[in-house]
This record gives structure tokens, sequence and C-alpha cells, in this order.
């Protein structure tokens, strides 16, 4: 909004007429009260806006937080849950149950022990059917559970009763809450089939909660009756949701689930109602089914009211839900100042040209008599609208950053999961093994059948030559299997000075058995007998069989006429090994992503052995080159000279 011009007393001969003043200064009070509203408009409706958007990117980004959380806490319970039923397993817990010495139970004390050392439980303990627990872990500290009665705990009572049971309470010794993972081991007395025992598995969440806390932001997880179990907040465990009936509240006193806590309600509200402490807002995010409420909650601590985005989700296999909380205010808050900004930015042009022209429209009538002052007075008007835009500037600057700050942070998340993708590449890589075992086990098959024949006639020393041979191909489909080992690994098949007549004559071998009678197209280039490259033969041996299977492939229609050649040529520190065919050649369609994993143009290919080949060639610093025409086509492959 600009101000009303400012009027100088001018001399009586030049001082235009009263009316004329006096519409002067109606029509500026006019504009400035419009641009008071525009402004106050602009700042409503654009705060409101960045206030959604805001609210919006929280719910988006708290989202993402509370799957994370639930992730973490489903890996440790899925980590611990296997534990009590590979002991119920055990025959030497078994025995000992059944009756074993005071011997047996020491020994059996110190497996728990070390097995609860090994796998970072908080204690495992064995109880006999009498409900008494007869070995512990902790069997060497004062607060041992050996001798201790656990018959009115839940998960003992549904070990026996279902086999299996899960149970979060707090430590009856300990006074550490926990959850506790149990399992019925079965075994016979007297001829007779009967529980012997329940072992349980202790599982403390302190290392899950302080993840938790070190995020700065509060999430819990609550059971079906709305207590308080996990949580980053330690003043908040065992308090609940709302207000328990009294009724159920004895109940679960008396059971000492939670020892003697109060279960008090947390300091916010549940129901969506509005009290002095909590307020609840449904945000309903887009194409989301879900919801996500906006809690204000008494942090401790905390002597105001701090307004929080609440998003819950259920922990899987659990009763159990994980409700995640996310900090409102300084989001919201650089969100509409940003908003207010963007909209004061675009409504100034504006007001800056309406009033233009209106004052123009009065200089016209003031021009003869006021042209120098009205210089003056637009000249500082600029001035002053340049400082403004300059400070508008340099904040809009620091939002910039602070925004450029926050992708950053996102960028180094995203890294994260870039370790995910490698699982994918793997599967590839799988399916590019069994590909390229495919040939050495049709070989196997041939000498098989070969040897067969030769024991039958009585003719061992060949027959003894193609189980030698065989042994040689099982030993080349190690190697290729051991490439995906390799791949886990990060590393690859260090390269050595490798023979190419070996490696030509090695991939013959292979592909005589599949291509029997039609070996005869080949005119083989027989390199210098000295000649060697930088590789693995196995691996280099891969590469030449793929390109000459698909030569042969393709020449395959055209019957006597088809030729595939093999030519070595050298070139200093480089030698090309080339396959050529006359065959249709290569369509364009195929030809444009001939080395993209799954794609051919056979019925029953993978698309997989063009890729290994260009793979295997590349790790040992060659590369592929191809050209294909009507008349054929040609793979050139480029090795480092040994």
């Amino acid at each position: 909004m600009h101000k009303s011009p400012m009027f100088f007393s001018l001399p009586a001969r030049l001082s235009p007429p009263d009316p004329l003043r006096t519409g002067i200064r109606r029509s500026w009070i006019i504009f400035g009260l419009v641009c008071l509203v525009a402004v106050v408009a602009s700042l409503a409706v654009s705060g409101e806006i960045g206030k959604r958007r805001a609210e919006t990117s929280v719910a988006q980004q708290a989202r993402i937080d509370a799957s994370l959380n639930a992730a973490l806490l489903r890996t440790v319970l899925e980590k611990y849950r296997a534990l009590p039923f590979v002991l119920s397993r055990d025959k030497d817990l078994a025995a000992t149950l059944a009756g074993g010495s005071a011997g047996e139970r020491d020994q059996l004390n110190r497996k728990l022990e070390t097995l609860s050392a090994g796998t970072q439980e908080s204690v495992i303990y064995v109880i006999g059917p009498d409900g008494i627990a007869m070995s512990a872990s902790n069997w060497r500290e004062p607060t041992s559970f050996v001798g201790n009665d656990y018959r009115f705990r839940a998960y003992f009572q549904g070990a026996l009763n279902d086999g299996r049971a899960e149970h979060f309470a707090l430590g009856s010794v300990s006074k550490k809450p926990g959850l506790y993972i149990s399992q019925r081991i079965d075994g016979e007395r007297e001829g007779k089939k009967t529980p012997l025992g329940v072992v349980v598995v202790k599982v403390e969440f302190d290392a899950v909660e302080a993840d938790w806390a070190a995020s700065g932001t509060p999430s819990y997880v609550i059971d079906d009756r709305g207590i308080v179990l996990i949580t980053s907040i330690p003043s908040w465990r065992f308090m609940t949701i709302g207000k328990i009936p009294n009724t159920r509240l004895v109940a679960i006193r008396e059971s000492l689930q939670f020892g003697d806590a109060p279960l008090q309600p947390l300091p916010f509200d549940t129901d969506g109602s509005l009290d002095e402490r909590a307020e609840r807002v449904r945000i309903v995010m887009p194409g989301d089914t879900g919801k996500a409420e906006r809690v204000r909650i008494v942090m401790p601590g905390d002597t105001g009211k701090t307004r929080f985005l609440e998003v819950g989700l259920p922990v899987a296999e659990t009763p159990w839900q994980l409700q995640h909380l996310a900090p409102l205010g300084p989001t919201i808050d650089a969100g509409m100042r940003e908003a207010r900004l963007l909209a004061m930015l675009a409504l100034l042009p504006v007001v800056a040209g309406a009033a233009l022209l209106l004052r123009r429209r009065h200089a016209t009538a003031l021009r003869l008599d006021r042209e120098e002052r009205t210089r003056a007075e637009l000249e500082r008007r600029v001035e002053e609208r340049t400082i403004d835009l300059s400070r508008a500037r340099d904040r809009l600057q620091a939002e910039i950053n602070d925004h450029r700050s926050t992708e950053s942070r996102l960028q180094a998340v995203q890294q994260d999961l870039v370790q995910a993708n490698r699982l994918s590449i793997l599967g590839q890589v799988a399916a590019g093994v069994a590909h390229e075992i495919n040939q050495p086990v049709a070989t196997i098959r041939a000498f098989a059948d070969n040897a067969r024949t030769f024991i039958d006639r009585g003719q061992l020393t060949p027959a003894v030559d193609n189980l030698e041979s065989i042994a040689a191909l099982t030993e080349r489909i190690g190697t290729i299997t051991d490439d995906l080992k390799t791949f886990a690994r990060k590393g690859r098949i260090a390269a050595a000075p490798t023979d190419i007549g070996n490696i030509i004559d090695g991939a013959l071998m292979l592909l005589r058995s599949r291509f029997a009678g039609r070996m005869d197209r080949l005119d083989i280039a027989r390199p210098s007998p000295d000649l060697k490259v930088m590789g693995n033969r196995i691996r280099l041996e891969q590469v030449l069989i793929n390109l000459v299977q698909n030569a042969l492939e393709a020449v395959a229609p055209k019957a006597a006429d088809g030729r595939v050649a093999i030519t070595v040529d050298e070139d200093g520190d480089s030698v090309t090994v080339t396959v050529s065919d006359n065959g249709p050649g290569i369509a364009a369609t195929i030809r444009d992503n001939l080395f993209t994993p799954f794609n051919t143009s056979k019925e029953s290919g993978l698309g997989l052995g063009l890729v290994i080949a260009k793979d295997i060639v590349e790790d040992y610093g060659g590369r592929i080159d191809v050209s294909s025409d009507s008349d054929g086509s040609r793979f050139a492959i480029h090795l480092k000279r040994a």
C-alpha cells in the first residue's frame, strides 16, 4: 500500500481551486482504503493456503517417520520371536525339565546365559509346569528369576494352554517393562505326552525408544486398551489414551501387569473434544483412507501449549498401534510466512501500477505548477520501493537457503534407500546365472550319454575321459555361480594372463553338443600360440559361447549357406576377437536396447546373455562393439593384451 502524496503550499496565483484539491485528497484516501483491504484479504487468504500446504507437508513426513518407526519395532519383534520356538525344540532343555539333575540345571543356566549375551535379550528363563522358574540366564545376579513363582503371569498360562503367548508387562523382579514371548515345551513323562514347561524370552525396547527419542519427535505404542507400552518420552509410560472405566482399571491393577502404575490419561484429549489443554483436527490426505489429527498437548517442562500432528499406524502381527507426533508450529509458521511473502510480491506491482496511474492523472492537473516537486516525490517513492524490494529479496533468499538445506537432508535419507536396489539387481544376476549354466548342463548330459555308451561297449578309457570332462564342466558351473557371491561382496574375479586359443577351444567344446551337425559352418582363424589376454578363462568362454551360439542360431534358417567366422586381430596392447555371421541381422528395435536386461527377440530367451557378456568384458577393462545390417551381424570383443 502506498501513502497519499504529500501536498505543499503553493503561491496563491498557482494554487488549484479548492474542489480539485479536495477531490485529489479524497481519491487518495479511497485508494489507500482499497489497498488496505486488498493487503488484509491477501494476507488472510495466502496465510490459510500456506497453513494448509504446511499441514499437508507435515502429515506426509509424519507418515514416513511413523512407517520407519513401525518398521524398526517390527524388525526387533521378528528378531526375537524365533528364539523361544527354537529353544522349545532343544532336546537338552526338554531332558532337564523331564527330571534333570542339579548339574544339568546348572549347565542349562550357563547355556541360557550364553544365549542371552549372544542374542542381546534382556533375559531368557525356563518355567516348570508348576509355574516355578527352574533356570534363567540371570542366575548369577541378585535379581535372578530362579525359584520365582510365575503361575499368575498371563504369558505362562497362555503358553500352557495355546502353545505360545506374548504379553507386555512390568517385570515383577527387575521392575523393567518388556515383552514376554513364551513357548510351551512338550515331552513325555511315564509314556504320556505332556507339557514339560515353558521357555520365556523377555525383550526390552530401550534401544528402540532411544532411537525414537533421538529423532526429537514423540512416538509411542499403545495396546488395544489404549495403554502406552513403548514411548520415546519415559514419563508417558503406562499412561492411557482417554480414561479407562474403573472396573476395568481395577482388573488391570490386580493382574500386576503394570505394577502400581497409576494409569493416568495422557496430557491431551483422544476423543476430539476441546478443553484447555487439547485440540484435535482431522486432516484427510489426498488419496488416503487413513487420517492424521492435529493435537495440542502439554510437553514435560513446557508451560505453554505445543501443537503436534498425530499419525497412527498398526504394528503388524500385534494388537498394538504406533502413534507418532510431528510438531506443527515451526512448519506452519514458515509456510504462512512464505505464502504471505509471495502474495505481497504479487500484489506489490499491481498496487504500484495503480498508484502510478492515479498519480499521473493528478499530476496532469498540477503539472504546470508542481512538475519538479512531483518528480522528486516520485523518485523518493521509487527509492522506498526499491528498499522494500531489496528487503523482500533478502527474506526470499533466506527462505530459499532453508529449502536447499532441507532438500540436502532429504537426499541423504534417499541415499540410504539405494542399497535396497542392490537386492533387485541380485535377482537379475540370479536369472543370468541360470541362463549361463544351461550350456554346460547340456554338454554334461551329452558327455554322460557318451560315457554310458562307452561303458556298455566295455571301452573304459574314452568313458573315463568323458567323466573327467563332466568334472571339469561342473567346476565351470561352480565358477559361474560364484559370480553371484562375488556380486554380493562387491568384488570380481581377478584378471590373469589367459591363452586366447584355449578360450576358443573351450567355448567350441561346450557348443559342440548342442550344435552337432552345424559346427562345420564355423570358420575359425587360429591365433598365434603365445597370444594371451588379461581375464579369466571361464568367464571369457561364457562371452564367446553367448556370441557364437547367437550367431549359429542366426544362420540356422540359411541351411548350408549359413557361415559364422571367428577371427583374432592384434593391435599393440589390444586384442580383438570378432564373431560375425551372414544371418538376417538384428532388428532395429532390438539393437537399440541390445544390452538391456530381458530384451530379446527369442521366444524362450531371457535377454540376459549379452548383458552378462558386456559386464564380463568391462570387468577386465574391455568393451564390445556391435554392427548389424541385412548382410549379417558382427560382434567385436576388445581385450587388453597380457
